[in-house]
């Protein structure tokens, strides 16, 4: 079952490809994001519905009709609240980590020495 940061997560992480590149398929979505089809399925659909993103058709010369995902000003506002999120919990990840490589290098001194 999904945790809600993992949730979290992935809408960030769709939401920041999606507004780089638009015109990615699911498929290609996936493929960048390292899971199922289906979970990107899903994880599009849920932002669809939350009114973050939206579908506008386009022709494109591999396929005859493919679809753009174009982030809303709420996408965009609720992308910019999930990078401070997250970039609040990778600092405070790296403090813990720089820590923790303080702690060895001492232990590590200690017994060289």
């Amino acid at each position: 079952m999904n945790t809600p940061l993992a949730e979290e997560d992935a809408h960030w992480k769709v939401l920041c490809l999606l507004e780089t590149n638009p015109e990615l398929s699911q498929r290609e979505l996936a493929l960048a994001l390292g899971v199922s089809l289906g979970k990107t399925n899903y994880c599009v659909r849920a932002l669809l519905d939350k009114g973050l993103l939206k579908m506008q058709s386009f022709q494109n010369s591999k396929q005859k009709l493919a679809y753009l995902y174009v982030l809303t000003p709420a996408g965009i506002k609720k992308k910019a609240a999930l990078t401070g999120l997250f970039l609040a919990r990778k600092i405070k990840e790296y403090e813990l980590l720089r820590k923790e490589i303080e702690m060895l290098q001492e232990q590590t001194k200690a017994i060289l020495d």
